[in-house]
């Protein structure tokens, strides 16, 4: 395997290390718990205990390291090309209130930070999702109308910071870029000051929603609640269907130093060669991180390793003299419309709230959906909350997009059990690489590890049954059809799926494992 650039690591989880929180021992009642510790599931804990409120944080692993700890940090309204597709699909008034939502979510994120103190190194600059193709200009001048008629400060330009030229670009003023991780785990900080609760290593596998709701923890623990709160990226709990409205997708990236004097002075992104997208962090003196974030592909597709090498000859080819010091990759799910779900989990749901399907803009969204949860909670509207109700449906509209996504879906969960196999036996596969093999027939995601050593799990996803694929990168398992992902043990490392491959033994002679059947 060719070695990548970079040690492999996020530079935000890097550069900010959090306080340890205990692990859930024992039964628990509260007013409101929140399940996940990702930007949505601190910004809702920390809008309730500020309520007056009793608040309870439960993450499965550790506060602001999931894919809050792996994401580019960009807080902007500015979501690619997407407000000409909001006029069309929700009208002019559901663009005006996405726009609104998101715009002042960097607002409120620059206001708590002054009130609280916070120095989550934000800055204030333009975003610009641009063009270099000139075929994609009209398109980029309607995005610009649209959001403009939204009420955004957006305009059409042909000229931006970046060190090579476009056709052109949609600019939005008064955007800005952060460290989200501590930001975050200020507002943690802020919130046992509160009286709020925060347990981490505490994965919840079930829930009752009865009244008062009662979760139930990995350790055997119960936490009772009037409301609960799923905010767990991709919801742990299936009840309301929405894994057929959710599409995940992952993206790698890039950091690399660079002299101040090159920094592009702004937020960037393409949709052009597989989404390139750029912003920059402080990175000491006289000189900045350049964060490049790319390659955007579903969970389970192979070749990541090639994915990596070609995003980061862009990063040297665009960016002459940058040093490639970090690279990570980040996850989130998109729904059928391209508008998150955040408010009440299923059409039966009277105290159960969901936050999901950011597409890759978790931070604004994530803001807004702690403001919006808490007023839920606390019994109010806010003018957008018809807009990301997750009840809604819109069959004509989300058709298209529905139907692609299940038909992958069934392509995986029919097409990976078919003959072929992804080795032919145990024997085939490399130190630092693994595969799903057949062995006394059944399917065993396979792992050998540097020493040689050779780790068996079962190849079916907890979730639904999907066969895992190896991720050669990051040497993880995936599942293709819901994104679930798992470490080369079996643990889970991100869910749907709320438990772990199960170990398979092999025999003394699994190098003899075969496809057939």
């Amino acid at each position: 395997m060719t070695q990548l650039p970079g040690s492999y690591e996020s530079y935000w989880m890097e550069s900010a290390a959090g306080a340890d929180h205990p692990a859930l021992t024992a039964d628990l009642d509260v007013d409101v718990a929140v399940v996940g510790g990702g930007i949505a599931g601190i910004c809702t804990a920390w809008e309730v205990a500020r309520t007056g409120r009793s608040v309870a944080l439960l993450e499965a692993d550790r506060i602001a390291a999931g894919v809050t700890g792996y994401t580019t940090a960009k807080l902007s309204s500015q979501h690619g090309l997407i407000y000409a597709q909001l006029q069309k699909s929700f009208g002019a008034e559901g663009a005006r209130m996405y726009a609104r939502s998101q715009q002042e979510a960097v607002e409120y994120v620059a206001e708590v930070s002054a009130q609280l103190g916070i120095d989550c190194e934000l800055e204030r600059v333009p975003a610009y999702a641009y063009a270099e193709s000139s075929e994609q200009v009209d398109q980029i001048r309607a995005e610009a109308e649209a959001a403009r008629d939204a009420g955004l400060p957006a305009s059409f330009v042909t000229e931006t910071g970046l060190p090579y030229p476009v056709a052109g670009a949609v600019r939005f003023e008064d955007q800005a870029q952060f460290h989200p991780r501590k930001y975050l785990l200020a507002l943690a900080s802020d919130l046992l000051g509160r009286g709020g609760q925060i347990f981490e290593r505490t994965r919840v596998v079930s829930l009752d929603e009865g009244e008062p709701c009662r979760l139930t923890t990995e350790g055997g623990s119960t936490v009772t609640a009037r409301d609960v709160v799923v905010a767990t990226h991709y919801p742990v709990f299936d009840r309301a269907m929405l894994f057929a409205r959710l599409e995940p997708s992952r993206e790698l990236v890039i950091a690399a130093s660079v002299p101040a004097e090159h920094d592009p002075h702004g937020m960037y992104i393409t949709q052009e060669q597989n989404t390139r997208s750029v912003r920059t962090a402080p990175y000491g003196e006289g000189r900045r991180l350049l964060i490049i974030t790319g390659e955007k592909f579903k969970p389970g597709v192979g070749d990541v390793s090639r994915r990596y090498e070609q995003l980061a000859a862009w990063t040297r080819d665009r960016f002459p003299g940058a040093t490639i010091t970090h690279r990570w990759a980040a996850q989130d799910n998109t729904t059928t419309d391209r508008v998150p779900y955040v408010g009440r989990f299923h059409p039966g749901a009277k105290h159960v709230y969901v936050a999901t399907g950011y597409g890759a803009w978790g931070m604004s969204n994530g803001v807004m959906s702690g403001r919006l949860l808490a007023a839920h909670i606390s019994g109010e509207e806010l003018p957008w909350s018809g807009l990301y109700d997750p009840r809604r449906l819109h069959p004509l509209r989300e058709a298209p997009s529905l139907l692609k996504l299940q038909a992958s879906v069934v392509k995986h969960f029919v097409g990976d059990r078919l003959p072929a196999s992804h080795a032919d036996s145990v024997e085939d596969i490399a130190p630092g690489t693994g595969a799903v093999v057949r062995v006394e027939g059944r399917r065993c995601a396979v792992y050998r590890d540097e020493d040689g050593a050779v780790h068996a799990v079962s190849a079916r996803c907890t979730h639904l049954g999907c066969i895992v694929h190896f991720n050669d990168a990051e040497r993880a398992w995936e599942c293709p059809c819901h994104g679930s992902r798992f470490a080369t043990d079996g643990t889970v490392v991100q869910g749907p799926a709320n438990r772990p491959l199960e170990p398979r033994p092999l025999p003394t002679d699994a190098g003899d494992g075969d496809r057939s059947g």
